[in-house]
């Protein structure tokens, strides 16, 4: 296969990328040569598997960054950050944002048990949207951004439909989605595209957290017209694309990409 060298000295800044969709856009970015630095935050339990998975990025000789952080903490964000500022030196630059960070409260609404409060929802708002503006924000106050670089975060279907236990996803989504369209008006004077990609349903952990999964997989298989779910291949082939000076034009969206999931 002949390697396309499109990204030299360009890299993607993953949040939320030892896993899902994160790791699978973190795979594809690398094999078309943009260095890639991850921030997660895992447990020691998981990160043998992890490391196996990252391997699997550095052998596709591209330069490698990961931090096992918290990094939704404004004091890590800027370590990294000047971290990054030294790494990058005068030609390397930040292509890409992805956020991919899946830290929401799924809590029902009404139960005998343990129900949403005004906290669960201000803080799966801050993780799954706000955050998307302060990283965002930070990289373009650090100069670190290419010239034409993109702002690519997940969204899903339950940003309009109402499913049990994902009232405070669900209002993340909505204020991901809305803060992506200002991040496209506001930073478009300077190169920055932002879009929001809207996976299928996906056989991820984050997916596996919801209650009822399992029975949104079988109906999706039903419903879906190609009768299977969406892979983070799928998910991760169309974040490569939206990098592509093909797609310079496309901003400010919510991309479908489910197979026509959608339209059923």
């Amino acid at each position: 296969m002949v390697r396309e060298f499109e990204y030299k000295n360009q890299w993607a800044l993953i949040l939320g990328g030892s896993s899902g969709l994160g790791l699978a856009t973190a795979k594809k970015l690398a094999q078309h040569g943009m260095n890639i630095c991850i921030i997660h935050r895992d447990s020691k339990s998981k990160l043998k598997e992890i490391e196996s998975h990252f391997n699997q990025i550095k052998a596709k000789n591209v330069t490698f960054l990961s931090y096992n952080q918290d990094a939704l903490k404004k004091e890590k964000q800027q370590e990294i950050i000047e971290n990054l500022k030294k790494v990058l030196g005068d030609d390397g630059s930040i292509k890409v944002l992805v956020h991919s960070i899946a830290k929401g409260n799924l809590k029902p609404m009404l139960s005998e048990g343990s129900t949403l409060q005004n906290d669960d929802f201000l803080g799966s708002i801050n993780a799954m949207g706000i955050s998307l503006f302060t990283w965002t924000s930070a990289i373009f106050k650090a100069e670190l951004f290419n010239a034409d670089a993109r702002v690519l975060s997940f969204t899903s279907e339950g940003n309009q439909k109402a499913w049990h236990s994902y009232g405070a996803v669900s209002a993340a989504k909505a204020a991901l989605e809305a803060i992506t369209r200002n991040i496209a008006l506001e930073f478009a004077p300077y190169g920055i595209k932002a879009n929001c990609i809207q996976a299928g349903v996906t056989d991820t952990a984050s997916l596996r957290l919801i209650p009822g999964s399992d029975q949104i997989k079988k109906h999706t298989k039903i419903r879906n017209p190609f009768k299977r779910l969406t892979t983070p291949q799928d998910v991760a082939n169309v974040a490569y694309l939206l990098c592509k000076d093909e797609a310079k034009w496309i901003n400010g969206s919510i991309l479908p990409v489910d197979g026509g999931e959608h339209i059923c």
